[in-house]
């Protein structure tokens, strides 16, 4: 199987430096280029598997596809991000450890080259390997969590050129890019969020209107009786030359009944012929007294009325009145009779 070019000059390179071996305190001519390069005195006596690799391919030019890093977990993440990461190995790929055996890029401890593949076996060049050396080794895939391909990552690089040097369809002469409408603005998020502001600061005052609440004001006095409060029925007054309900009657004996303030006296047999309902001259009287009097109170007050047995009454105790009904009044003239 032919190599591809990345692989084959990366592999040359590599192969120059096998047996070398780190010097005292850890420190490597491959940490000592890399910390110059970053300026970080720190990198000179760090691990060094991943910074020989960076190493090795600034060496044989191919720096850009195959990653340059000292951290072999970013240098995991790099392939995964450039959609060149592979469970398949191949001769030229960069394969990354787990000696705890887990699958995840986070838990990658090491880094080697595939020189190349045998069954289920793979043929490794690595650094830092043994504590001190940089040489060959034949690994089981058992602690393997992925593979780095160089050659995709060149491969993705080209294709991603030549998208951004694409142009479809050339622009029409004379045309004018669609010029944007004020209205435009209505549908982005920030008008949006100013319309719920704003909504919800309008429906906070109203309803913090209402909680306040303010005092009614009545169109007249307190205790003035409401339109719609049916008044209670009024004392009627009586016509003249029909006795009120209560009042005695002229020429009717009250067989010792009291009809009003004081017991009335039976009338002569004499008077029984006087016509019943013609007024006297006391009543005339009595008439115009009322009529020049003051008026009924609007709203008389009602009077309970205390609950009298059948027959109970006598000579000396008052008749009921209806709590409506005036009081009677004492007739100034004399009574006919």
């Amino acid at each position: 199987m032919a190599l591809d070019p990345i692989a084959e000059a990366l592999l040359k390179q590599v192969r120059q430096e096998l047996g070398y071996r780190e010097k005292g305190g850890q420190h490597t001519k491959f940490g000592h280029w890399y910390a110059e390069r970053v300026q970080d005195p720190q990198y000179c006596d760090a691990p060094w598997c991943d910074m020989f690799i960076a190493w090795a391919a600034d060496r044989a030019g191919v720096a850009d596809y195959v990653g340059q890093f000292a951290w072999t977990p970013s240098h995991a993440v790099w392939f995964i991000k450039q959609d060149a990461w592979s469970a398949e190995p191949e001769p030229g790929a960069l394969v990354f450890f787990d000696w705890k055996g887990g699958k995840s890029y986070q838990g990658v401890d090491h880094v080697g080259i595939v020189e190349r593949v045998s069954g289920d076996k793979i043929h490794t060049i690595e650094a830092n390997v043994d504590r001190v050396w940089l040489k060959r080794k034949v690994r089981e895939t058992d602690k393997v969590v992925g593979y780095g391909l160089p050659r995709v990552v060149q491969a993705n690089a080209r294709l991603t050129e030549i998208r951004s040097t694409e142009q479809p369809l050339a622009p029409v002469p004379g045309a004018r890019e669609a010029q944007g409408s004020p209205f435009d603005v209505l549908g982005t998020p920030q008008a949006l969020l100013a319309a719920m502001v704003l909504t919800t600061i309008v429906l906070s005052l109203r309803f913090a209107g209402r909680r306040r609440g303010t005092h009614r004001r009545f169109p007249g006095p307190w205790n003035a009786p409401h339109p719609h409060t049916p008044r209670p029925p009024t004392a009627r007054r009586p016509a003249q030359g029909h006795p009120a309900e209560g009042r005695p009657t002229q020429g009717r004996p009250t067989q010792g009944r009291s009809t009003g303030s004081r017991p009335i006296a039976a009338q002569p047999t004499g008077a029984s012929s006087a016509t019943p309902c013609a007024p006297g001259p006391g009543a005339a009287a009595g008439a115009a007294e009322r009529a020049s009097g003051p008026p009924p109170a609007p709203h008389p007050v009602a009077v309970p009325r205390a609950r009298v047995p059948a027959g109970a009454g006598h000579a000396g105790t008052p008749t009921r009145r209806r709590p409506y009904e005036p009081t009677p009044r004492r007739d100034s003239g004399t009574r006919s009779g």
